[in-house]
This record gives structure tokens, C-alpha cells and sequence, in this order.
């Protein structure tokens, strides 16, 4: 069964509503899991015995379905790491893209699934990806969401602590802006901070993370940006 994937997107700011960085992602509908057949319908029963008789039989590994999405991918959506792992052992592009432009990295970051996304990134799937319509990063959607612990194994894979997506959002900010100021989004602030996210980076607007946290009244979380890992 698929992970449920809550994403909240929208916020009011400045008296405007703007959307976020981790956009809605699109697991495989009942209807087309239905029609799967061979190395997709493989991925997504977890059944690695016959995903490795399909390698070894010329199977194409990172064949598309109609969103294409890889086999990786639908493996990522159902959370199946046996079969994530017979993937990447038979050739696997993790890398790749599906069509909403994920790799399986972010779609484990967003359904807050860290083991499936370290062992994603154990096999080969960068962490420093430009992933989503919106130039993100698995970073910066995990920080908009509060998954601390994503965030923290990002963080140690080396994701980019500072990119700005096209909103003109780095993680830092999206965790303050899209977050709800409790305590996963303050965990979550914490880890950047230590890990030496740029504080001033500020918005198109100008305005700071440290800004945007006291204007919500985040008092916890605007402190450990003021004041940094101290």
C-alpha cells in the first residue's frame, strides 16, 4: 500500500497566496497499477526474484509508464526497498526523472520514508538533485514539510544547504514560511542552522528568515536562527 503523502501547499504572505516548494507528487493510480505488467508490475509487487529474471533477460530497467515513472519510481511509491534495491543491482537509473520530475530520492523525502531514501542515496541517487516544478531540492521539500530526520540525512549526504528554488525559497526559509512553528519544523531549523545554512539569505522581498519567524511570532525558532548553533 502507498504511503499517504500529505503536502500542504498553500500559505497566505503578504497578503497574497503563494504555493510551495514540495508539490503534490503523483504515485501510480489503481488504474494503472492494473495495467503494469513485466519489470513495473515487478517493482510494485516488491518481487525480486522476478525482477532479476526480467534483468537477466534483456527487460528494459528504466522503462516508462505513461507519467514515466521508471520501475525505481513506483518501487519509491510503494515503499518497497527489497525491490528498490534489486533495481539499483540490476542497473537502475535512480537519477531519473518522472514526468512531475521526481527522483526517487525526493518522493522518499517527502513521503518521509528515510530508510528507502538512504538506501536510494547508498545506491547512486544524488542528494543534490534539481528536482519539482519548482527547482527544489529533496532538502528543501523535506524542510517545507518538518521531516527532521530526512533532513538531518540530507544534510549528512551532502544535499546543497543553500539553493534557492524559483519561488526564491531556500530550505531555511521554506521551514519558517511552511511551517507551522512546532516542533518538527523547529528540529528541522535547528539542523540547518548547525549545518551552517546562510541565514541572510532573504526572499525576493528581502525579508530574512529570522524576519519571517518573529512576523509569525516562531519565538523558538527565531532564536536559534538569531543566535545560530550556539
Amino acid at each position: 500500500m502507498f504511503r499517504k503523502i500529505i503536502v500542504l501547499l498553500s500559505i497566505s504572505l503578504a497578503g497574497g497566496s503563494l504555493s510551495g516548494g514540495a508539490s503534490a507528487q503523483t504515485p501510480p493510480s489503481a488504474a494503472q497499477i492494473k495495467q503494469y505488467t513485466g519489470i513495473h508490475q515487478a517493482a510494485y509487487a516488491n518481487d525480486v526474484v522476478e525482477i532479476g529474471r526480467l534483468a537477466k533477460t534483456g527487460a528494459d530497467i528504466n522503462a516508462r509508464d505513461s507519467y514515466r515513472r521508471t520501475p525505481a519510481h513506483v518501487a519509491a511509491f510503494a515503499s518497497n526497498d527489497k525491490a528498490l534495491a534489486a533495481l539499483a543491482d540490476a542497473g537502475a537509473d535512480l537519477n531519473a526523472l518522472e514526468a512531475g520530475l521526481y527522483d526517487v530520492v525526493t518522493i522518499a523525502a517527502v513521503a518521509n520514508d528515510p530508510e528507502l531514501m538512504s538506501l536510494a542515496i547508498r545506491r547512486g541517487n544524488r542528494a543534490d538533485l534539481t528536482t519539482s516544478i519548482y527547482d527544489g531540492t529533496a532538502l528543501i521539500a523535506a524542510a517545507h514539510l518538518g521531516h527532521q530526520e530526512i533532513v538531518q540525512r540530507l544534510i549528512d549526504a551532502g544535499a546543497p544547504l543553500d539553493h534557492v528554488n524559483n519561488l526564491g525559497w531556500t530550505a531555511l526559509i521554506e521551514a519558517v514560511i511552511l511551517g507551522d512553528g512546532g516542533p518538527d519544523h523547529l528540529a528541522t531549523v535547528k539542523a540547518l542552522v548547525a549545518a551552517g545554512a546562510d541565514r541572510s539569505i532573504a526572499d525576493r522581498n528581502g525579508v530574512t528568515p529570522l524576519a519571517h519567524a518573529e512576523n509569525r511570532n516562531y519565538q523558538d525558532i527565531a532564536a536559534i536562527i538569531r543566535n545560530g548553533s550556539q
